[in-house]
């Protein structure tokens, strides 16, 4: 593995599981309902979004700990709050990527057996998967599945550029409109990633980190860029995907479909309209195939979180977590999975919606925990943000919280 793509594998991890359901599913959705529209609000929230990630980065780099570990030391109060209000959308998250997944293996393979047992037989591959690779098969086969599924997507995207009705970037009508703003919550809510993953972020820093011998480690300005430029990818990526819905869908008043086989039909039908049947058929594969990473990456980021905390609650420090402990808690979640696939999943859209917004509603939380580490915990005086980097986070702290106070009005 060269220097570069050893650096950037938890960024590029990121992006792999940024480009599933907030990608493949919502901003599919944003131009397919709205056409150019939302481009400005998608590109608004992966700006916003940013310092409070890459906060989980500098502190991963400089301390060599987990946010989680600075958690901790604001309080114990601040961890339990962290894991507290995660805990009701872990399985939710884990249902919901099993379903999107299961909706394009219905139209790329065939249906085999109804959504919700197809999702919960992928998140049960997903797991043992990783189980027996960890993160190093996570690093590998997510840098090959998403180069791929970036080429496809860009050639798309050039293709339908001409059909895309600008226009609409500003017509500002959907303002007044509230399920308009709710949409825009759910939006938000997964782009790129939910506010959380900055957490599991810190957890694979250290990961790629913990095999290299001291002067192998990247040093503080190679982990920011390292981080910096998957995450212009990713939002490009989100970007792209807008554009697609309102280049095939909105201009032709495609509606998008609820069902997870429906939206995934017309997914691979925009690919096959731009590009071909041959070319459809290969993007959709590789859109299965990322969206299998976004599992994979989902499972372990949450498995791995609690693990950690539970190592940190228990008198250790968040990397002194054993396999057996970790393989519970993947087990543990999986069945939780299970049961809110079979009881809660009817209409995909409606229950992607709720996850994604409500990952919105407690990313200001995130994201302030996330400034308090920074800038309160120990650390080189080099680690800590920038005065134009707080500014940014807090801006964004200021403007996700009005959001949120706006959902809880609106709904």
């Amino acid at each position: 593995m060269s220097v570069l793509r050893r650096l950037a594998g938890p960024g590029l991890i990121f992006t792999g599981a940024a480009i599933g359901t907030s990608h493949l599913v919502q901003s599919t959705r944003a131009g397919a309902l709205f056409g150019a529209a939302l481009i400005g609000v998608i590109v608004l929230a992966n700006v916003l979004k940013y310092p409070a990630y890459r906060f989980g980065m500098d502190f991963a780099q400089a301390r060599g700990r987990s946010l989680l570990t600075g958690y901790r030391e604001l309080g114990l109060w601040a961890l339990l709050l962290f894991l507290i209000a995660l805990a009701p959308l872990v399985p939710i998250i884990w249902a919901a990527l099993g379903a999107a997944t299961a909706g394009i293996v219905t139209v790329v393979i065939g249906p085999m057996m109804p959504v919700p047992m197809l999702a919960g037989v992928i998140l049960g591959i997903a797991t043992c998967l990783l189980l027996i690779g960890g993160y190093k098969l996570l690093d590998r086969v997510n840098a090959v599945l998403l180069a791929f599924l970036v080429i496809s997507t860009v050639l798309t995207t050039l293709m339908v550029l001409p059909s895309v009705e600008w226009s609409t970037m500003v017509d500002f009508s959907w303002t007044g409109e509230v399920a308009a703003l709710l949409f825009i919550v759910a939006l938000a809510g997964f782009m790129p990633n939910p506010m959380d993953v900055s957490v599991p972020l810190s957890l694979w820093k250290i990961e790629a980190d913990h095999p290299l011998p001291d002067n192998e480690k990247a040093t503080l300005e190679q982990t920011r860029k390292s981080f910096f430029w998957p995450y212009v990818m990713t939002t490009i990526m989100a970007v792209c995907f807008c554009i697609m819905g309102a280049g095939v869908m909105h201009t032709q008043g495609i509606a998008p479909l609820a069902d997870a086989p429906g939206f995934a039909g017309q997914l691979v039908g925009l690919y096959r309209e731009a590009l071909g049947p041959g070319a459809a058929v290969l993007a959709g594969i590789a859109a299965l195939s990322v969206m299998l990473t976004t599992v994979i990456a989902g499972i372990d980021a949450y498995a791995r979180t609690y693990v950690a905390s539970y190592s940190i609650l228990t008198g250790r420090d968040d990397v002194s977590y054993s396999r057996t402990e970790y393989t519970v808690f993947c087990l543990l979640f999986l069945a939780v999975a299970f049961i809110t696939i079979f009881t809660l999943l009817s209409d995909l859209t409606t229950f992607l919606d709720f996850v994604t917004s409500a990952s919105f509603v407690i990313a200001p939380g995130i994201a302030l925990l996330n400034h308090l580490v920074v800038t309160r915990c120990d650390l080189p005086e080099e680690a800590r943000p920038s005065v134009a980097a707080r500014v940014h986070n807090g801006l964004a702290i200021v403007i996700m919280s009005a959001l949120a106070i706006c959902y809880f009005v609106l709904i």
